[in-house]
């Protein structure tokens, strides 16, 4: 089914100091959402999110949360069913990149285990702490995921970015085929596969052809639309769509050389991420 609003709902974000998870915030205040609880690993800035939310008709809470730890998780899970009980619209946003080098030259090692917990794991541990009472329920619930189209198509300098987003495509997916197979038509999960946004999260990166880096309110209004219609998957812009049926229809020669001819193959090599 459709649902028209989130006014009255319970809606939590995840990476909701900055960026897309502070304008997904800001939507579910602005549309009358009984609460709205953000989580985030930056205490200063999440402070300041949610000290511009409260006020407005909401119910804000916030809780520094490290999602690339199930015992962050779980005990901060435990805190927003204490608050406000369970959650209606879940918002798996928090994500990290790390890029510009080839796989063989990566420095840090442990850059691999937090992209890949953050991006993959995080999403899982997080929707299992709310989704069996979604499940449970009988009231209108929804889950969105923020993959990227970079699960969608291969791509050099991003490779453990990459596998992270396919892994976040595959498992929410997944999830939404099983609920659908058991019969629980209330509870809709939404996957979103948008290319490079311009929250400062892939400073450096370039647009390929006819796909410009995104406009993040673009994003976030088109995500927020289909999540509360219910639908299953997202891919912005069209090129992406493109770019992925043409992927399982060329040999992989001529993909190569399709993606590589429009930029996506280059899109990273003057990445450099947001500024700390």
């Amino acid at each position: 089914m459709k649902l028209d609003t989130v006014a009255g709902k319970r809606v939590l974000v995840t990476g909701a100091a900055m960026g897309l998870g502070k304008l997904f915030a800001e939507r579910a205040v602005r549309e009358g959402a009984a609460a709205v609880v953000l989580w985030d690993i930056n205490e200063a800035a999440l402070k300041e999110t949610a000290a511009e939310l409260t006020g407005r008709g909401s119910a804000v809470h916030h809780h520094v949360v490290d999602v690339a730890s199930a015992e962050s998780i779980t005990e901060a899970a435990a805190s927003v069913r204490e608050q406000v009980g369970g959650i209606d619209i879940l918002v798996n946003n928090a994500g990290i990149v790390r890029g510009n080098s080839y796989f063989w030259e990566t420095d840090n090692r442990a850059d691999i285990d937090k992209t890949m917990a953050i991006n993959s794991l995080g999403p899982m541990y997080v929707t299992l702490e709310f989704l069996p009472a979604m499940v449970a329920g009988s009231t209108e619930a929804r889950v969105l995921t923020v993959a990227s189209s970079a699960g969608l198509v291969s791509n050099p300098r991003m490779s453990v970015y990459a596998a992270s987003k396919w892994a976040a495509l595959g498992w929410s997916d997944s999830v939404r085929i099983e609920l659908e197979q058991a019969g629980h038509d209330h509870v809709k999960i939404t996957t979103v596969c948008p290319t490079y946004i311009n929250t400062g999260m892939f400073e450096g990166a370039k647009g390929f052809l006819f796909t410009p880096i995104l406009d993040q309110q673009k994003v976030v209004d088109t995500s927020w639309r289909e999540m509360k219609n219910g639908a299953p998957l997202l891919v912005l812009p069209w090129t992406s769509r493109l770019n992925k049926a043409l992927s399982g229809l060329l040999p992989i020669k001529l993909r190569d050389l399709f993606l590589d001819t429009v930029g996506v193959y280059h899109s990273m090599d003057q990445f450099t991420g947001r500024k700390k």
